[in-house]
């Protein structure tokens, strides 16, 4: 096949990520994916013919990309296009669902298994079977809300019952869901227990990666929702060891956004990289368990990285965006090192540029440990360096809760020049290269 320049991308999968499916593209090495992406989260969890609890986009083949590589992919820019919202916290309905309400939905009426469902008013009690007319929605708030954006995106405020219903009527618009988007809007639900309450935007993607090795529902790509996969009842069960075969492409840091590179494992052949569940904004660890999932148009430039072998995703955030500690020391800082350094016998100190290691597991304990493993293999040095370095030079993170963090610090090029990524961190963060 011919590679082009530029993939547009506006088509979704069912939920789930399989490397046996056939992918888009493929793209050039260096070249652009220009996507319409879905929300994720609770659009795609009140729809349960989506297998996954989001609704992502087919994934891209990325050319030259093979098993054993890594695929940098540059934000060049992400757009929210959604023009209201609704979110809030989650709580499962018992007897909707086949062991987990994110990816196996019954109906509790006729038993069908990932129903196809019509909407039928406003309201939690909207999304009804289409075989037998049932309310079938697997999930309801606990505390929920209706927000709406100004014209550029710049601030929301959550709305009142009179409002919230006028948009549940017509919530595609509002949502601005694409066309190939199955999803039921959230908004339909139209909630509002909290009102008058401002937000800045800061959009970021909550599901950026690549496929992995085995099918696995989208939402569950990570260390610690995959746990719901372990030994589950439904068809996309698998065992602990085989979870490892993710790729942690959704991991809720809102560091990933517009400005910031990923660096993500090659674990099937093209990479198939995926786009989803942008954010309109969120705070460290989405502590609700959920945010204002917006549609939006995101810039994607890929660039394969030959021979880097990872076992989950790396992050060269904006620069604001890096823990105090992590930041290069300016001309003035290093000087006064250095003299420091001669005053004791120490002829020089070490040139070092920031980068963030993703971890991920079933608690942020586990997934410490998972990142502070990841970045001692990639570097090639013992976790209690890693443990040193990030310190005394850097800061563990919480990406989400209950079990996403960055392990973010300061390495010596020394070991950046022997995995490739030295000159690439030098051009990110404008340093002489």
């Amino acid at each position: 096949m011919t590679a082009n320049q530029t993939i547009y991308v506006n088509e979704f999968t069912n939920g789930i990520l399989d490397p046996n499916e056939e992918m888009l593209g493929p793209v050039k090495d260096g070249g652009h994916i220009i996507a319409n992406t879905a929300p994720g989260c609770w659009g795609p969890m009140i729809t349960p013919c989506i297998r996954g609890g989001h609704e992502v986009t087919k994934p891209v083949m990325i050319e030259g990309a093979e098993v054993g590589d890594a695929i940098a992919i540059r934000i060049k820019s992400i757009a929210v296009t959604s023009i209201a919202t609704a979110s809030g916290n989650d709580q499962p309905v018992d007897g909707r669902f086949l062991g987990d309400p994110f990816v196996a939905v019954k109906c509790p009426n006729c038993g069908e298994l990932y129903p196809e469902t019509k909407i039928e008013g406003v309201g939690p009690e909207a999304i009804r079977c289409k075989n037998c007319g049932q309310d079938v929605t697997p999930f309801v708030f606990t505390n929920g809300y209706t927000i709406a954006f100004d014209s550029n995106r710049k601030v929301g405020v959550t709305l009142n019952k009179q409002a919230a219903e006028a948009i549940a009527k017509d919530g595609h618009h509002y949502m601005s869901t694409p066309e190939n988007s199955v999803q039921n809007p959230i908004v339909t639900f139209a909630p509002h227990d909290m009102v008058g309450t401002a937000a800045r935007l800061r959009p970021f993607l909550g599901q950026l990666g690549t496929t992995p090795s085995r099918p696995l529902p989208d939402s569950h790509n990570a260390g610690d929702f995959g746990q719901f996969l372990i030994d589950a009842p439904h068809e996309y069960g698998l065992s602990k060891e085989e979870l490892e075969d993710r790729t942690d492409g959704h991991m809720d840091i809102n560091r990933v956004r517009e400005g910031a590179i990923l660096i993500c494992p090659v674990k099937v052949k093209g990479g198939g990289v995926y786009i989803g569940d942008m954010h309109a904004m969120q705070g460290n660890g989405e502590i609700a368990g959920h945010t204002a999932d917006v549609a939006g148009i995101v810039d994607l430039q890929v660039k394969v990285i030959k021979g880097l072998t990872i076992d989950g995703p790396m992050l060269l955030p904006v620069a604001e965006d890096l823990p105090h500690l992590a930041k290069s020391l300016t001309k003035k800082e290093k000087e006064a090192a250095l003299n420091v350094a001669q005053q004791w016998g120490v002829e020089e100190i070490e040139d070092s540029l920031p980068i963030s290691f993703i971890g991920t597991g079933a608690t942020l304990n586990d997934a410490t440990d998972n990142g502070l493993k990841r970045a001692a293999d990639v570097l090639g040095i013992e976790v209690a360096e890693v443990m040193n370095r990030a310190t005394i030079t850097g800061s563990i993170e919480i990406g989400r809760n209950p079990g996403v963090i960055t392990v973010t610090m300061l390495v010596p090029t020394r070991y950046l020049d022997q995995i490739g990524l030295t000159e690439m961190i030098k051009e990110h963060y404008h340093y002489d290269v």
